[in-house]
């Protein structure tokens, strides 16, 4: 159960990633990068095969980031995942929001070796960003 100080402390800091950001307005890792958007949240999108998404320059992966970013919402395969998690404990991040179906076993275990604060099998962060197409 995904507790309210959880989600509170994913947003309390900027900047944020959205790892599986896609320039296909229909996708889910889309609507999150608007999500953000529209909110008027700093955010980068991570997306190895795009230069750009909604505008914005995107990133091959997290080690790529011009800056430290407080947390990183994950929209990827259960396998790429861990790679993702992997990433952001180099990075010292420390807030992770795991999009259902990006959730795997392995790398909610890595976040617990990390110390991460890890908001999974939870809301879809849409709903908690309130958005609207």
């Amino acid at each position: 159960m995904v507790e309210q100080n959880q989600l509170t402390a994913y947003f309390a800091g900027a900047p944020h990633a959205v790892v599986g950001a896609s320039r296909d307005r229909s996708k889910y890792g889309n609507k999150v990068l608007r999500a953000f958007l529209q909110r008027g949240l700093p955010v980068y999108p991570v997306n190895p095969y795009a230069e750009q998404v909604e505008g914005l320059k995107s990133y091959p992966d997290l080690l790529s980031l011009p800056e430290k970013v407080h947390g990183v919402c994950i929209i990827t395969p259960p396998q790429i995942t861990e790679a993702v998690i992997q990433q952001a404990g180099q990075q010292g991040v420390k807030h992770i929001w795991l999009q259902p179906g990006a959730e795997n076993e392995l790398a909610v275990e890595q976040a617990d070796e990390f110390q991460m604060n890890m908001v999974s099998g939870g809301p879809c962060i849409l709903i908690a960003l309130r958005y609207h197409e």
